[in-house]
């Protein structure tokens, strides 16, 4: 299928498939006789895989550095996204993607607490 129907599909957009490939995290698709991008239903599923990691607070940066993985995702999607081993590049981006999440509702709190003390409402 064309770019704009692989897209569709995966629930985003001719641009975005282009950016996942030019990142590194989507390999360059096969091409027609006449140039254009041909997608089938494993980069459908990588997709949409990369999609939800994305949802899920990682970033593209964090998946540049697992982009070899993201395929055990869509060959099993209900792998768990941490590995056992803690020496894994998976584990190190997940733990470092936690704790920033944990930093900023920490972040967050703070700012909620001082925010309700200043108007009366603590």
């Amino acid at each position: 299928m064309r770019i704009s129907d692989a897209a569709a599909a995966a629930g985003t957009t001719p641009r975005a498939l282009r950016f996942y490939e030019e990142r590194g995290l989507l390999p360059p698709p096969p091409r027609t006789a006449t140039g254009h991008r041909r997608y089938g239903p494993d980069e459908i599923a990588r997709v949409r895989a990369i999609r939800e990691l994305l949802g899920l607070g990682l970033t593209v940066e964090d998946l540049r550095g697992i982009a070899d993985r993201i395929q055990l995702l869509v060959e099993d999607p209900g792998r768990r996204c941490a590995n056992a081993d803690a020496t894994s590049p998976a584990s190190g981006v997940v733990e470092r993607r936690l704790a920033a999440i944990d930093a900023e509702i920490d972040r967050l709190n703070l700012l909620r607490s001082r925010l309700a003390q200043r108007t009366g409402r603590a």
